[in-house]
């Protein structure tokens, strides 16, 4: 298995474990061009490729993976998987995806908040014109982070990577890369704007994080 850390924490801090993408790809011969080169998404599971491009299974978000990733994944105390990071040369790589209303325009409110909140623990903001529409970046101490969002049929994708300042261009295009090749899957059920899709394990990884809780 691909563990080799786990941080200690207090009551309120996430659980961290950290994976060789590796050990969980159907398809590790992927590489950083080859993400590139996919066809403008992020898709609706409704709308989804029929190919066989290796992406990993999160259950509410399908996304691609980098040849030679790690996966960091970040435990809420209360149980439940908080996010799943990718971590690349270039930076750490997260997607989540949200419910969102039928008319959409929720990114538009989540960056206005985003990059208020930045502000606020003293970043420097500047906001932008992307693939999608609205972009925000931001520097904060020796960390560039790039926020990326997409409105879906009652979903909204974001996605951040943070990096070293000297590769800023690269990592935000490398987020560019893995939003466009993700698959969403929102589900029918209904839930309040805002609430995040539930992130589901692969079997492999879930079984290894609850013996290394042991």
């Amino acid at each position: 298995m691909g563990l080799f850390g786990r941080r200690k924490r207090t009551a309120e801090e996430p659980a961290v474990v950290e994976e060789d993408f590796d050990d969980y790809s159907d398809d590790s011969d992927a590489s950083d061009d080859e993400l590139v080169a996919r066809d403008d998404g992020p898709f609706d599971e409704s709308e989804a490729p029929e190919d066989d491009f290796p992406r990993l299974d999160l259950g509410s978000v399908r996304i691609p993976v980098p040849d030679g990733a790690q996966l960091q994944v970040e435990m809420d105390p209360s149980g439940p998987v908080r996010a799943v990071h990718v971590l690349t040369p270039v930076g750490q790589l997260t997607l989540n995806a949200y419910a969102a209303p039928k008319s959409g325009g929720l990114w538009r409110e989540v960056c206005g908040e985003l990059a208020e909140q930045l502000r606020s623990d003293g970043a420097t903001v500047r906001s932008q014109v992307g693939d999608w529409g609205q972009e925000l970046s931001a520097s904060l101490g020796e960390v560039a982070l790039r926020f990326v969002g997409v409105d879906g049929p009652r979903w909204m994708l974001r996605g951040v990577v943070a990096g070293p300042p000297e590769l800023a261009d690269t990592s935000a295009e490398a987020l560019r890369a893995m939003v466009r090749s993700t698959v969403v899957v929102r589900g029918t059920q209904p839930m309040p704007v805002r609430t995040p899709l539930q992130i589901d394990l692969p079997q492999a990884i879930a079984e290894h994080i609850a013996q290394a809780g042991q």
